[in-house]
């Protein structure tokens, strides 16, 4: 007891940088972030199925190839109709990847298995020379 009396700021410095180290870990157990390189193996190998969740304008502006259009506003309604199998990894885009976290829990809440958001959303996509769709 003496030694945790004595010794009491180290211990929240290390109790602190554990958290700070797992806190990655942590986030993404709620959806998971992906990168653009990942999401295109995760599309060539698995079949992910791409959900670009903006509204129509951001949709009509540019998307990534082959995605599918479902405004995060109707997402629990529309999801199970698009993508039967809750087997498969859903992608989850949209502008910055903020909506497209919140997809990905609510998509989670549905029973899918592999929720994933693109990380950064389509900014990070353009940014990695990916190709983008119009219309």
């Amino acid at each position: 007891m003496k030694f945790i009396l004595d010794n009491w700021s180290l211990i929240l410095v290390c109790l602190t940088s554990g958290l700070l180290l797992a806190w990655p870990a942590i986030k993404g157990a709620a959806g998971g972030s992906l990168t653009p390189v990942a999401a295109v193996q995760l599309i060539n190998r698995e079949k992910a199925v791409v959900i670009d969740v903006c509204e129509a304008s951001e949709y009509a502006a540019g998307h990534v190839s082959g995605a599918k259009h479902i405004p995060l506003s109707q997402l629990a309604k529309q999801l199970p109709a698009v993508v039967k199998n809750k087997e498969l990894p859903v992608i989850f885009v949209c502008q910055s990847g903020a909506r497209s976290s919140s997809a990905a829990r609510i998509a989670k809440g549905l029973g899918y298995t592999q929720p994933l958001s693109l990380g950064g959303g389509l900014s990070s996509w353009r940014a990695a020379s990916m190709p983008v769709e119009k219309g």
